[in-house]
């Protein structure tokens, strides 16, 4: 039997779509870097190497960019969160410690590799584009609560170790974010270790699945 041919490599996108690509990447960059409000129509051309005319022809204007720029980042979180959640659901009725360490890393790792994404929130935290205040409730909110309602199902209702509380996940939830966002927009590569373990335990701790610490065992 002879060998199958190698496949083809698939084709090269039309020009078209390649322009309006490299727009949206030079956009993405430099709305992340440094912001909506202080990135210009004609920055973004000169980064994609095209003139504005081409620009607003293949995207519209720049609201119309930043607003491609946010749903594909928004999606790229919604993605990979869908199939971190699929996983947890799965480990969690066996082991929710390791359900739950394993949905803080493959945060981590998501943010790690898409440095972008956080840095877009940022800029917005930092009240950078605020025209779009519509943004966090279509696409943030949906993904924390998503998050905060399948942990919530696993962790104990009782007070934590040590507290006379119960505890509060959704509080839990952005907290990993906005730690998680911080510390990627750092760019610290060499403390990735030491943060992940330190968001591990914080976690834990605060989802009341931490082995309870000797000092926690005598004030209880």
């Amino acid at each position: 039997m002879s060998d199958s041919p190698p496949a083809s490599p698939a084709p090269a996108p039309p020009p078209a779509d390649a322009s309006r690509e490299r727009i949206i990447a030079a956009a993405t960059s430099l709305f992340a870097e440094h912001g909506y409000d202080g990135t210009s129509t004609r920055r973004i051309a000169a980064e994609a190497g095209l003139n504005m005319a081409t620009v607003a022809y293949h995207v519209g204007g720049k609201p119309d960019l930043y607003r491609e720029v946010m749903l594909r980042a928004h999606l790229a979180e919604q993605r990979v969160l869908t199939d971190a959640l699929a996983a947890f659901r799965e480990l969690a009725p066996t082991d929710p410690a390791a359900a739950v360490t394993g949905l803080v890393d493959r945060y981590l790792d998501f943010c790690l590799d898409q440095p972008h994404i956080p840095a877009l929130w940022m800029r917005r935290w930092l009240s950078d584009a605020a025209e779009f205040a519509d943004l966090e409730a279509a696409y943030a909110r949906p993904l924390v609560d998503a998050v905060r309602d399948t942990v919530r199902e696993v962790v104990p209702s009782a007070p934590r170790p040590g507290s006379a509380e119960p505890a509060d996940v959704e509080m839990t939830v952005w907290t990993v974010l906005w730690s998680t966002h911080g510390f990627c927009r750092s760019g610290i590569r060499a403390e990735v270790p030491r943060f992940r373990a330190h968001l591990r335990a914080l976690v834990l701790r605060e989802l009341g699945l931490a082995a309870p610490r000797p000092h926690d065992r005598e004030c209880g």
